[in-house]
């Protein structure tokens, strides 16, 4: 059974700017990427613990096709994710998101 999910707010604002940058790219390119983040997400709900911890209980799933990752925290049957970002970016900035 998969397990509950909760997505923060600035989360999914990553993943909704990551969204329209695509769609400026190449259209249709936008809804590629969302496709492949939701394939992240749900494969991190089937199997919390698979992924690597990064820091402290918390752990990052990479988003397939994308330079972009899912930094979430698994507790009580339930996956809450802080924030998908790019690879690229300064990892100071996703440190900070994490409660």
């Amino acid at each position: 059974m998969a397990a509950e999910l909760i997505l923060a707010p600035e989360a999914a604002q990553d993943i909704e700017e990551a969204y329209g940058w695509y769609e400026l790219q190449r259209t249709g390119l936008g809804e590629e990427f969302l496709s492949c983040v939701d394939a992240c997400i749900q494969a991190i709900r089937r199997t919390p613990e698979m992924f690597a911890k990064v820091r402290k209980d918390y752990r990052r799933g990479l988003v397939r096709r994308f330079p972009y990752a899912t930094f979430y925290e698994y507790a009580d049957d339930v996956v809450t994710v802080y924030c998908v970002f790019h690879t690229a970016r300064d990892p100071k900035k996703w440190r900070s998101r994490l409660p």
